[in-house]
């Protein structure tokens, strides 16, 4: 039995739906994200929203065209966050080690000053990883996939 093309749009809105609960799981176990996590997260927010649209009735090309779009810039924002990990290429200045003024900060401002605001989590260290890839990675790589299954709504669907 072959998946309808809004099947494929629902299973890709669902793995960015599983992706970002894990995000948020990850957070929630005590691993800060950095600012290039942020970021990573709003495409995957866009893309399960594309999926509620789907889910509603709205399955024109257009939609899972969008949703291939979302899957890709997270997956390029995963790849490009990866990269600054690895010493590919640098980051921000604003959250990797390499431009960041140390000298000119005191101690209170690198601690938190509340149980809300975490302490600053710089996106060229990486906190977790799994068979040598980190969360970004992982992202990255999912995310592939996950453009895959919109590219496979739109086909099927013109």
């Amino acid at each position: 039995m072959a998946l309808k093309s809004y099947q494929f749009g629902m299973l890709a809105s669902f793995g960015s739906f599983v992706l970002l609960a894990g995000a948020w799981m990850f957070q929630a176990i005590g691993y800060a994200p950095c600012a290039i996590c942020i970021w990573q997260r709003y495409p995957h927010t866009a893309a399960i929203l594309l999926g509620l649209l789907v889910l509603i009735g709205l399955r024109h090309k257009f939609v899972y065209f969008l949703g291939a779009l979302a899957a890709a810039a997270t997956s390029g924002i995963g790849l490009y966050h990866t990269g600054i990990e690895r010493d590919w290429w640098e980051g921000p200045t604003t959250c990797t080690g390499t431009g960041l003024d140390l000298s000119q900060m005191s101690v209170s401002d690198l601690l938190p000053t509340s149980i809300d605001q975490p302490a600053l989590v710089m996106c060229d260290q990486v906190s977790w990883e799994f068979l040598t890839l980190s969360m970004a990675s992982w992202n990255a790589l999912f995310s592939v996939v996950l453009v895959g299954l919109w590219v496979c709504a739109f086909i099927k669907r013109t």
